[in-house]
């Protein structure tokens, strides 16, 4: 009879020889135990190796954030930039070498605050990079405070007496700017995250990716893995990924249906 720790040794000599690990650096991730960025992490790892891609053709950018430190945990070229200018940095490297597999990472803060004026002229002018919105609607780093996509009411040492204003919606806000690949997945499935990523590599345009995640340290009210794991749902059999007006409509119907929300096959 198999104990748990042969079987767990068992497990570690089968991924090793397999080299899925390969994609990893090795500087382990300093997320907080329970962090859904371990599933994003996975997610990304698998597409890449799925694909095949040479890791010395791959490209992370970050920008500031629990996200920001992403391009230390992979076995890849990367950039750390400033917060905020992520997508700046990542068009300028695919403008320079368009052969560079680019992945643009960051979080609802990085992105949809500081950085927030960058994703509609990255969408409008579809340029080719894969672009990582970590969402667990807090920031993190800075020990909590409310960012631009927390719920209303949701109380912090910043806020607290409730936060007041409306969160904003990344896939919405995909959509309404033009982009041509536009998803809503989630940390806790990771080959979900791998499935759609490796069609959103090859997508010849901007791809985006809104994953929402669960801060474990700093938000026990409202983004917690039981609230997402109770609401999070696939699109519906039959679902049409390449019609713009019923993305939109679906997108404001539901802030919880994961998948591929649309798909511009002719971009």
């Amino acid at each position: 009879m198999k104990t748990s720790g042969s079987i767990i040794a068992e497990k570690i000599r089968k991924t090793g020889k397999s080299g899925e690990l390969s994609i990893r650096s090795e500087n382990l991730p300093t997320w907080c135990p329970g962090c859904g960025y371990f599933g994003i992490h996975q997610g990304m790892n698998q597409a890449i190796q799925n694909l095949k891609i040479p890791h010395h053709e791959i490209v992370m950018v970050s920008g500031i954030g629990c996200a920001g430190r992403y391009p230390f945990f992979v076995n890849t070229y990367g950039f750390h930039s400033a917060h905020g200018r992520t997508l700046p940095v990542a068009t300028g490297i695919k403008m320079a070498n368009p052969k560079l597999t680019v992945f643009a990472v960051g979080g609802d803060g990085d992105g949809l605050g500081i950085g927030g004026g960058h994703l509609p002229h990255m969408a409008r002018k579809d340029i080719n990079v894969n672009y990582i919105l970590f969402d667990n609607s807090i920031y993190g780093l800075t020990k909590g405070q409310p960012s631009p996509t927390s719920m209303v009411g949701f109380k912090t040492k910043a806020s607290p007496y409730g936060n007041e204003p409306a969160p904003l919606n990344g896939t919405l806000m995909a959509l309404a700017y033009g982009a041509s690949f536009v998803a809503r997945l989630f940390a806790g499935d990771a080959k979900g995250i791998a499935a759609v990523l490796e069609q959103a590599i090859q997508h010849p345009g901007f791809s985006f990716l809104h994953i929402y995640s669960s801060c474990v340290t700093f938000d026990k009210q409202y983004k917690t893995w039981d609230f997402l794991n109770k609401n999070v749902h696939p699109t519906a059999d039959g679902y049409d990924t390449s019609n713009h007006k019923d993305a939109i409509n679906g997108v404001l119907e539901d802030d919880y249906t994961t998948g591929i929300i649309y798909w511009k096959k002719n971009a």
